[in-house]
C-alpha cells in the first residue's frame, strides 16, 4: 500500500513540471488567433478615434487582426456585460474609460458585474483634453458670457453627449455644479448622432475630446470656449481653461485603457501591454494624438490600476455631491 501511494506520488510529482509547462505554453501562446477589442460606444468619437489608431498598429506589428466592435448601449454595461464573460485568454479586450470604470459603479445600483473584481487593467492608451463648445447661435462669445448666459436662461440650453455616463455627460455634470447652472442634458448613442445634432442647432452646448470636434471648430461650426484641463492646450492655445476663471481645481479629461476579463494570465496581459506600448509610440500614433493635444499611455497594469482607484475616489465625490443620475 505504502509503495502504491509513492508510486502514486511519484507519478504527480513527476508530471507536474510537464502539466505546467503545458499551461505556460498555452498561456503565452498570444495572439493565437483575431484579437477582438470592443469599444461601448457608437462610431464616430473619441473613443474609437483611439481605439482605431491602436489597433491598426497592433494588427500590422502581430500579423493578426486586431479588430474594433462598437458595441453602445446601457451607459457601456452592454459591452461590459459581452466581455465579461469572454474567454479570459487575451482575444477578447474592452476599452475601458471614466464612465465604465469609475462613474457606473456608484451611478448604477444593479451592476452584472464588478469592474474591480471581474475585469484586469491592461495600460492606459490615451488622455484626451475636453473642449467646451457652442453652437454659434449661442449669443455667448467667451465663458464668462456663456454662464451669465446659461444662469439667466436655466433650462434653455440643452447639452447632448455620446450617452448616459460618457465622458461629455459626466463633464457637463460636473461643470454644472461647480458654476451653479441647469441646462437639460440629451443623451445620444454615441458622438456621431451627438455631433449631427449639435451641428444643426437642435442641441446648443457639449463638452467633448477634441479629437471629435476639431474639425468642426476650425470649419468655424462650433465655437470653443473653454477646456477642461489643468494648464491650456497646444491645439488652442488662446482658449481659457475653467480653472482660469476662478474654478480652482475644476479638471476633466477623457482617458481610455484597455481591459480584460479577470483571470486572463498575467504573461498575456504583459504581452498585450507591451504591444500596445509598441503601437503608441509609432509615428502614426504619435502624430495623430499630438494633432489633438491627446497624451499617449502604454504603462504597466499597476500603474493603470493605481489610476482607475483614484479616479473612482474622484468620481465617486462628484456623482454624490451632483446627484449624477442614469438618464
Amino acid at each position: 500500500m505504502i509503495n502504491q501511494v509513492r508510486r502514486t506520488a511519484c507519478a504527480s510529482v513527476s508530471l507536474a513540471p510537464f502539466i505546467w509547462t503545458s499551461a505556460s505554453r498555452a498561456s503565452t501562446a498570444w495572439p493565437a488567433k483575431t484579437v477582438r477589442l470592443v469599444v461601448p460606444f457608437a462610431p464616430g468619437g473619441t473613443s474609437e478615434i483611439v481605439a482605431r489608431s491602436v489597433a491598426a498598429e497592433m494588427t500590422k506589428n502581430l500579423g493578426v487582426s486586431v479588430f474594433v466592435e462598437n458595441k453602445p448601449g446601457g451607459a457601456g454595461v452592454v459591452a461590459m456585460q459581452d466581455v465579461v464573460k469572454a474567454t479570459p485568454d487575451g482575444h477578447t479586450m474592452i476599452l475601458g474609460h471614466v464612465g465604465t470604470l469609475a462613474v457606473n459603479p456608484y451611478m448604477l445600483t444593479n451592476q452584472p458585474y464588478d469592474v474591480n473584481k471581474d475585469f484586469s487593467p491592461v495600460t492606459m492608451l490615451a488622455k484626451v483634453p475636453n473642449a467646451l463648445v457652442v453652437h454659434p447661435d449661442v449669443p455667448a462669445k467667451n465663458f464668462k458670457e456663456f454662464i451669465a448666459y446659461a444662469k439667466k436662461n436655466p433650462g434653455l440650453l440643452n447639452y447632448g453627449s455620446a450617452g448616459n455616463a460618457s465622458a461629455g455627460h459626466l463633464s457637463m455634470e460636473y461643470l454644472k455644479m461647480v458654476t451653479g447652472t441647469f441646462m437639460t442634458h440629451i443623451p445620444y448613442r454615441g458622438t456621431g448622432p451627438q455631433m449631427t445634432d449639435l451641428i444643426a442647432g437642435r442641441t446648443q452646448v457639449a463638452m467633448n475630446g477634441l479629437p471629435s470636434i476639431s474639425n468642426f471648430i476650425k470649419q468655424g461650426k462650433l465655437r470653443p470656449i473653454a477646456v477642461g484641463t489643468a494648464s491650456r492646450i497646444a491645439a488652442l492655445p488662446d482658449v481659457p481653461t475653467v480653472a482660469e476663471h476662478g474654478f480652482k481645481d475644476f479638471e476633466t479629461s477623457q482617458w481610455y485603457g484597455l481591459m480584460v476579463p479577470a483571470g486572463t494570465p498575467a504573461d498575456v496581459i504583459k504581452k498585450i501591454q507591451e504591444e500596445a506600448q509598441k503601437a503608441l509610440r509609432s509615428s502614426a500614433v504619435t502624430e495623430r494624438f499630438a494633432t489633438d493635444s491627446a497624451v499617449g499611455g502604454g504603462g504597466p497594469p499597476a500603474e493603470f490600476a493605481a489610476f482607475i482607484a483614484k479616479e473612482q475616489k474622484t468620481w465617486k465625490e462628484i456623482v454624490k455631491r451632483a446627484g449624477i443620475k442614469a438618464d
